[in-house]
């Protein structure tokens, strides 16, 4: 299927959809440390002057140049989005393409990030970056879906039946690992610990695994992040999934999501608080990280036995 006026249309509007979101989501993060335009200013130095003290930049005209190169580059992987979305109505096996392709957005931002504008994060949270990124590919999704909501039910399938099963599946895989790191933790006779110290680590910039208080607020907000992730992640593998009901070969994409998340989950301790992986075994991550996926997996291939027998029978 060769591009139109229509693809291009709708791939810069939602491009420009994601970028009003992300620069929404940095104007409100920054007007609530108390200095609005912070954050565009600091990724247009780094981007635009290779600027590596942020404490010494001003704010300036850098905001609208680097406004129009973000809203640029959203609109090419809009359009790129716009293609793979309206091709899949012939082709449903490009929907692994899109997967690839928002896979590596997320990354391909991270990447410049860290190696043009390193300082940046030493200004704005991990989970700033991270959250803005997931908003941005969710309105963008949300913006093409809306416009083609045919080819979402013919995809998907009912959208309740997917959230319905997501939903449940993350919930599942949270449970089973706040049930084992609260036996862990009361075999070691400190209950509540893991989720304490992660919370800490993540919510709180905690460095020093001595200096921790286990206290009720805490937990439960690290709870919430924690229950939130794995909705999300059970989400994507129920949409996965829907499609591998009809497209087999997508249950490929399936298959590498959970190879990827638990990969994800130790690059994402070692690159945030690495001292963690000093404070308890590793062994007990790996074991968490498995007992979420045993859950997961069991809920949902039982959705979708249909789907995974012309899968493992195919040549």
């Amino acid at each position: 299927m060769t591009a139109t006026p229509r693809h291009l249309r709708e791939g810069v509007i939602a491009g420009l959809i994601g970028a009003t979101i992300v620069a929404v989501w940095f104007l409100i993060y920054a007007a609530a440390r108390g200095a609005p335009f912070r954050t565009p200013t600091l990724l247009g130095s780094a981007a635009l002057q290779g600027v590596e003290d942020p404490t010494a930049v001003p704010v300036s005209t850098l905001v609208v140049q680097y406004t129009v190169l973000h809203g640029v580059v959203f609109a090419l992987v809009g359009i790129l989005i716009a293609y793979l979305i309206v091709s899949a109505q012939r082709q449903p096996a490009r929907l692994l393409m899109l997967v690839i392709a928002l896979l590596c957005f997320e990354v391909f931002f991270l990447a410049v990030v860290v190696w043009l504008a390193r300082p940046v994060l030493d200004d704005v949270a991990w989970w700033a970056i991270l959250l803005a990124n997931v908003l941005a590919a969710g309105g963008m999704l949300a913006y093409f879906f809306v416009g083609h909501r045919a080819l979402g039910r013919a995809l998907l399938g009912p959208r309740s039946r997917v959230a319905k099963e997501g939903f449940v599946a993350g919930a599942l895989g949270a449970a089973a690992v706040a049930v084992w790191f609260l036996l862990y933790d009361t075999a070691a006779g400190a209950p509540l610990r893991t989720p304490a110290l992660l919370g800490a680590a993540v919510l709180e910039g905690l460095r020093d695994p001595a200096a921790l208080t286990i206290s009720l607020p805490l937990i439960l907000k690290y709870t919430l992040v924690h229950g939130a992730a794995f909705v999300v992640f059970g989400w994507l593998a129920a949409g996965l999934l829907a499609l591998g009901d009809r497209e087999p070969r997508l249950l490929y994409a399936f298959v590498m999501l959970f190879v990827c998340f638990e990969v994800f989950s130790f690059a994402m301790i070692a690159v945030l608080a690495h001292w963690l992986l000093e404070a308890f075994a590793w062994w007990t991550i790996l074991a968490a990280n498995l007992l979420a996926a045993l859950a997961m997996l069991g809920y949902l291939l039982r959705k979708h036995r249909v789907a995974w027998r012309a899968f493992l029978s195919a040549p």
